[in-house]
């Protein structure tokens, strides 16, 4: 008999099926409550923005480091 795809998240060893994420979403609700999820959503994707941010701004002060030391000492151009 022809078996349905159905699409699982591979974590680890195990796979997290739909039946899985719906068991771990009531166990949220349940110790969380409904009224605190949206709050608890807002507050990950907040840090999360501020991460990557946080990783952008390191990069960005690398280069300008980099610039500053080149216009610092005109000797020592990355060209030559």
């Amino acid at each position: 008999m022809f078996e349905p795809f159905i699409p699982t998240f591979y974590l680890g060893i195990g796979g997290l099926g739909p039946w899985e994420l719906g068991i771990i979403l009531v166990i949220v609700i349940v110790v969380f409550g409904a009224g605190r999820l949206p709050a608890i959503g807002s507050s990950i994707g907040q840090a999360l923005k501020n991460f990557k941010k946080s990783i952008q701004d390191k990069s960005g002060d690398k280069d300008k480091l980099d610039n500053n030391h080149n216009s610092q000492n005109p000797n020592n151009s990355k060209d030559s």
